[in-house]
C-alpha cells in the first residue's frame, strides 16, 4: 500500500495501527513511550508496519501518522466487545467480578474524528498517537453498562474469577476437541479480567482530539438501542 501510495502521488497515509504494537502494559496505564516489544506475532506485524510508514514519510516526504487504536467497538462491528454484548443479550454470558481492572476502549466514531485530525494536522506529521477513551472501564462496568442498556434482561448474579478461568480452560479443551475456539475460551476470560490501560494524553495534548463517545453512548449505538 505504500509503495502505491507513492507511485500514484498520496501526499498523507494514516496507519491504523494498535495498541498491541506495544509491550503489554500490566497493571500500568502507559503511553506511546512505554518500553517493550510485542510479544504477540499480531503486535508485532503492527509494529513493522509502523516502522514502514515512518521510514516511508522521510523517505518520499509524505505526511505519515501512526494511530494506535485501543479496542474499537461500534454497530456492525465483530470484535470481543460485540461478541460480548451478544452473549449478555442471549442471557448465557455471566457477570464479571470486580477484579478492578482497566480496560481501554474507543468507539469507531470517535476513530473516524481521530483519521481526519490528524490528515489535516501538520504538526502530526510522523507522529505516533494511542487513541483511546480518556477513562478506562473494569470489566464489570463493561458488562453493567452493556446490560443496562439492554432491552433484554440477564442473569444479575456474577461469576467468581476462578471460575471464569477455569471455565475457559474447559472451553479450550473443548474448543480443540471441536477443531474451533468456543467463545468464552481463556484468553477471551483473560481479557475480561486483566488490565490493558492505554493514555491518549499525547493526541489530546499536541492536537486536541478528545473522544467524546463514552461507554454508555456507545453500547446504544452498537445495540441499537434508542435513547431513553
Amino acid at each position: 500500500m505504500l509503495d502505491a501510495a507513492v507511485e500514484t502521488g498520496v501526499k498523507r497515509f494514516i496507519l491504523l495501527s494498535s495498541v498491541k504494537a506495544m509491550a503489554e502494559p500490566g497493571d500500568e496505564c502507559v503511553d506511546e513511550d512505554w518500553p517493550g516489544e510485542p510479544v504477540s506475532a499480531y503486535g508485532r506485524a503492527k509494529r513493522a508496519a509502523e516502522d514502514a510508514v515512518l521510514e516511508a514519510g522521510i523517505k518520499y516526504g509524505m505526511h505519515v501518522v501512526n494511530l494506535r487504536l485501543a479496542m474499537v467497538y461500534g454497530r456492525g462491528g465483530k470484535g470481543n466487545l460485540e461478541r460480548m454484548a451478544r452473549g449478555i443479550r442471549a442471557g448465557w454470558f455471566p457477570r464479571l467480578p470486580d477484579t478492578g481492572n482497566r480496560r481501554s476502549l474507543v468507539h469507531v466514531d470517535d476513530v473516524v474524528v481521530a483519521a481526519r485530525a490528524v490528515a489535516d494536522a501538520p504538526a502530526a506529521n510522523g507522529r505516533t498517537y494511542i487513541v483511546a477513551d480518556p477513562r478506562p472501564y473494569s470489566g464489570r462496568e463493561i458488562f453493567d453498562t452493556i446490560r443496562g442498556v439492554s432491552p433484554r434482561l440477564t442473569f444479575p448474579w456474577s461469576v467468581p474469577a476462578p471460575v471464569l478461568r477455569a471455565g475457559g480452560a474447559v472451553a479450550d479443551w473443548g474448543g480443540r476437541l471441536l477443531g474451533r475456539p468456543l467463545p468464552l475460551n481463556s484468553e477471551m476470560v483473560e481479557r475480561l479480567l486483566g488490565s490493558a490501560c492505554y493514555s491518549p494524553a499525547r493526541i489530546e495534548r499536541e492536537l486536541g482530539w478528545w473522544a467524546k463517545v463514552g461507554l454508555e453512548e456507545g453500547a446504544r449505538e452498537m445495540l441499537g438501542v434508542d435513547k431513553r
